[in-house]
């Protein structure tokens, strides 16, 4: 993997203000994947493709990303991205909207990352749970949001996404089959262990 070339992408996405994972985020996560050596990860939300190629290199032999992505603009400069450091060949990017995606895909996955629009965490994680392995992880980023969801935060403007980020709460810490710890690094980090 190209250091130099992934240092660039990260940059020029700060510069753009296109929102990419942060490194706190990024750093927890790579703890688990370490560990994990995931053969599939699910990734909902490509943005430039930097996630990937992060998580890209923990992955277990022959393991493959799919990530999804509706803006054709980012998806290009995914692409680009991905093939400058030289890691096209683990990572798939599906074109199009999550939620007409999500249903069409029946892999299984190790590893899920929701990073995508917040209103539509509570369906990514009804197909997140239908796709994932046993003993496999969600991590949903931003879970916090700015810390609205925790507050007593009612703007019109975000109310849909805080609404829909507390059900995502609520039902990862009380289904009885997932086991999720909230973390306050970055915008708030949510890891729900499956059983």
């Amino acid at each position: 993997m190209n250091k130099l070339e992934l240092e660039k992408i990260k940059q020029k996405a700060l510069e753009d203000h296109i929102p990419i994972i942060m490194d706190d985020t990024l750093e927890v996560i790579a703890k688990y994947l370490k560990e994990l050596k995931p053969k599939r990860i699910l990734e909902i939300g490509t943005a430039v493709g930097y996630s990937a190629i992060c998580f890209s290199k923990y992955l277990g032999k022959n393991g493959i990303i799919d990530t999804i992505e509706r803006d054709l603009e980012r998806v290009q400069e995914a692409k680009e991205n991905i093939k400058k450091v030289g890691v096209e060949e683990k990572i798939n990017i599906y074109e199009g909207d999550a939620v007409e995606i999500l249903p069409t895909l029946n892999e299984k996955y190790d590893v899920v990352f929701i990073d995508a629009a917040k209103g539509k965490y509570p369906f990514f994680l009804k197909e997140s749970i239908r796709m994932i392995k046993p003993n496999g992880i969600i991590f949903a980023d931003n879970i916090l949001y700015k810390g609205y969801v925790m507050s007593d935060y009612n703007k019109h403007k975000q109310r849909t996404a805080v609404r829909n980020l507390r059900e995502y709460i609520k039902e990862v810490t009380q289904n009885p089959n997932i086991q999720t710890e909230i973390l306050e690094v970055g915008d708030g980090l949510a890891i729900s262990k499956i059983k």
